[in-house]
């Protein structure tokens, strides 16, 4: 069985690939934005024995080797996904709480106007705009 990308990249790092971590990285797949409890309990459908404290340390441990990406949504905790799914800026509505992904290119004459009138880059990948969706607008 040939290895993925995340597993070279965890043992050439010097990590064992666990069953866990695994788990953790399927869950973000599978949730696309998921907070840690959600990844928890999707995690503990297959693994009941999985608690959060190791849904947390995996997460922090699989964003420092940049398999995953958090965001703030909103307020509460932070939402995962996988980096390799991490290039977009997110539209949040605030009457039905829909997230939706759109391409960062959307932005791109904010981080133009940011760089030449204050020198300033933008990493859009962490931005999320607040508004309605076009469903609630109606």
């Amino acid at each position: 069985m040939a290895e993925t990308g995340w597993q070279e990249e965890l043992r050439s790092r010097g990590y064992r690939v666990t069953p866990q971590r695994q788990l953790v990285l399927e869950a973000v797949a599978a949730l696309e934005h998921g907070t840690p409890e959600e990844i928890c309990a999707e995690v503990q459908r297959t693994a009941k024995g999985v608690n959060i404290s190791t849904i947390y340390r995996t997460l922090e441990l699989l964003e420092e080797l940049g398999l995953v990406k958090h965001a703030h949504i909103g307020h509460g905790p932070p939402n995962y996904h996988l980096s390799t799914e991490a290039d977009h800026v997110h539209l949040r509505c605030r009457s039905c709480g829909r997230v939706e992904d759109v391409s960062p290119a959307v932005a791109d004459g904010l981080v133009q106007a940011l760089e030449s009138g204050y020198g300033f880059e933008t990493d859009v990948h962490h931005l999320t705009v607040f508004g309605r969706c076009g469903e609630c607008r109606k």
